[in-house]
C-alpha cells in the first residue's frame, strides 16, 4: 500500500461520494455522465482531490476520490456542485427544460470513508433519497 506525505504526515484518505439528481429525475446518461467527470477533473486540483474511480447510474453519481489532510470538502463540494449544475443545464437543453430552475443536485450527498463501509449503507442511502424526492 502507497502512503501520500507531506512535510510533517503520512495519510491514505479515500472518500465514496454519491450525488443525487434533483427530485431524483432519470437524466444522466453516458455523455452528461463524461462532462460531469470532465468538470469535476477540472476542478479538483484546487482542493487536493484525485479521482480514483467513476460510475454513474440514471439519477446518481458515485466517485472515489483521494484527498490530503488539508482538503476542504465542502468547499470542494458546494463549488463543484454550483459549476456542474450550471454547465450541464447550459450545455444539455433537455435537462434545462426537465429542471427548468431548479438546481441539477439534490441538496443532500452521501460521503463515506472507505474501509469498512457495507455496501447495505450506500444502498440504504440512495433508496432514501427517492423517498424524500430530493
Amino acid at each position: 500500500m502507497d502512503l501520500d506525505s507531506n512535510n510533517h504526515s503520512v495519510f491514505l484518505l479515500h472518500y465514496h461520494l454519491i450525488l443525487v439528481v434533483k427530485y431524483r429525475r432519470k437524466v444522466i446518461n453516458d455523455p452528461i455522465s463524461d462532462r460531469l467527470k470532465e468538470i469535476f477533473e477540472y476542478i479538483q486540483s484546487n482542493y487536493n482531490i484525485t479521482l480514483k474511480e467513476w460510475n454513474h447510474d440514471k439519477d446518481h453519481i458515485h466517485i472515489l476520490m483521494k484527498t490530503h489532510p488539508n482538503t476542504e470538502i465542502s468547499k470542494f463540494l458546494n463549488a463543484y456542485k454550483s459549476a456542474s449544475s450550471r454547465l450541464i443545464k447550459k450545455e444539455f437543453p433537455s435537462i434545462r427544460q426537465q429542471l427548468w430552475k431548479e438546481y441539477f443536485w439534490s441538496k443532500s450527498y452521501c460521503l463515506l470513508t472507505t474501509g469498512e463501509v457495507p455496501i447495505e449503507v450506500i444502498k440504504k442511502y440512495i433508496e432514501n433519497q427517492g423517498e424524500k424526492g430530493g
